[in-house]
């Protein structure tokens, strides 16, 4: 037995026994059952925000169930805070061969052959990471009993679970994290949600403009964050330390993980420009890599050799504690080319009191204040975040009552105990 089958079998071991103890904890007919399930590309935002929710769940109304599709150390930690269970989604990387594929011409030579190709990769997808992924997760669902079905992600890489949901008769709850296009696909997968839990404003209103959601089937709820458990006096040194930085270096931080439409590439350019204004200057690339993304990683540590950026950009890898990391930097950058729906990273900048600078789209621009509370720039516009960047290094004062502005808007929205309110009464209204 290999390492990844002996990991599955401890995981399956230790959800059967918790399942076993749940069963026969007191009062425990009492409460409802609800069953997340997340299915993101990657430990990012999105989980982060569903085990603060999962924490702070109400424990004598609601028994909750974590499956994800990944696993990890950081996702094994939730095993200490709920019922949790890895069923893998993927046995067959059909990311990985489309992007490869995709930029290539040889199957243009012969018409029809890209189609075929890609109805190959259509229903091999379906059979060997769809299918097992449904059926494994529908007699979780059983066993367990589930009164509702939440999935933390979009409704159509949500499919089966909202599938499940159908076939057992139990209401779907669905977050919406993203803009939506109104595929064929995703209208039909957002047929499948009883209730959906945009989480901005804006994201609202692009599933109502491009799928036709109806608004009686929609509860806006910011993501909420223990802001208690975020230690605004963290000592930031430590993470310089570890990292070999000086303190009298200025460090600009990218943060989120390292696929493509998070910004990584402005962000190199910017940093090619502003290594001869900023003495002492370090860019930073902090998150881990998405297995699907591992070439993307590559290319932007080659860019970083070919462009001699070696003593300026530095690749931290994940980072866990998050306070030290942006007491560390002198200014946050959140740079994603395509609107984020929320950002984990603009909200915990935001609460910790640091100077921020965010695309001027999604929820960024929801949640930002230009010139109040941070800073916003022209998505995809490297010479504005450079511009932004430099206003933000020329005036300390400037920064600290951005911080400050910043701190006081996040304590007064992004409380997970109004999370939580506003998510159990999306239940009670969803299990009448």
């Amino acid at each position: 037995m290999n390492s990844r089958s002996l990991g599955r079998l401890q995981d399956n071991l230790r959800y059967s026994l918790k399942i076993i103890k749940a069963e026969h904890m007191p009062n425990n007919h009492t409460t409802k059952k609800i069953l997340y399930v997340e299915n993101g590309i990657g430990y990012g935002g999105a989980i982060i925000c569903l085990r603060h929710l999962v924490r702070n769940l109400d424990r004598s109304l609601y028994t909750p169930m974590v499956i994800t599709g990944r696993t990890g150390p950081q996702y094994q930690e939730i095993a200490n805070e709920a019922l949790w269970k890895h069923i893998p989604d993927r046995h067959i990387d059909i990311v990985g061969a489309h992007r490869k594929l995709d930029p290539t011409t040889w199957p243009d030579k012969i018409p029809g052959l890209r189609f075929i190709i890609n109805q190959i990769l259509a229903r091999a997808d379906d059979l060997f990471n769809f299918l097992p992924f449904f059926l494994s997760l529908l007699w979780t669902a059983k066993q367990f009993k589930a009164d509702i079905i939440h999935a933390n992600n979009e409704p159509l890489c949500n499919r089966a679970a909202l599938l499940v949901g159908k076939i057992l008769k139990i209401p779907t709850i669905c977050h919406v994290r993203g803009d939506q296009k109104g595929s064929q696909a995703m209208a039909w997968s957002y047929s499948l949600v009883d209730h959906f839990i945009p989480v901005s404003h804006w994201v609202s209103q692009s599933i109502q403009n491009n799928l036709n959601i109806p608004k009686d089937k929609i509860t806006v709820i910011y993501d909420g964050l223990e802001l208690d458990k975020l230690d605004i006096n963290a000592d930031g040194q430590n993470f310089r330390k570890q990292h070999n930085i000086s303190p009298d270096s200025f460090i600009v931080g990218l943060v989120g993980l390292l696929i493509p439409w998070k910004g990584q590439e402005i962000f190199l350019d910017a940093a090619k420009k502003l290594k001869e204004k900023i003495p002492n200057l370090k860019m930073l690339i902090i998150g881990g890599t998405p297995d699907d993304c591992t070439s993307y990683e590559k290319m932007l540590n080659q860019r970083v050799k070919t462009e001699e950026l070696e003593d300026t950009v530095i690749f931290t890898g994940h980072a866990s504690d998050m306070p030290i990391v942006y007491n560390a930097l002198d200014i946050i950058i959140s740079a994603s080319t395509s609107p984020e729906p929320l950002g984990t990273v603009v909200i915990e900048a935001m609460a910790m009191g640091r100077p921020l600078i965010g695309p001027n789209h999604g929820g960024a621009a929801e949640m930002m204040d230009h010139k109040k509370t941070g800073l916003l720039f022209t998505p995809k516009n490297a010479a504005a975040l450079e511009k932004n960047i430099n206003r933000f290094y020329d005036d300390p004062q400037f920064r600290k009552r951005m911080g400050n502005a910043a701190r006081i808007k996040a304590l007064a929205t992004f409380a997970i105990e109004d999370h939580v309110e506003h998510v159990q009464q999306v239940y009670i209204e969803n299990l009448k």
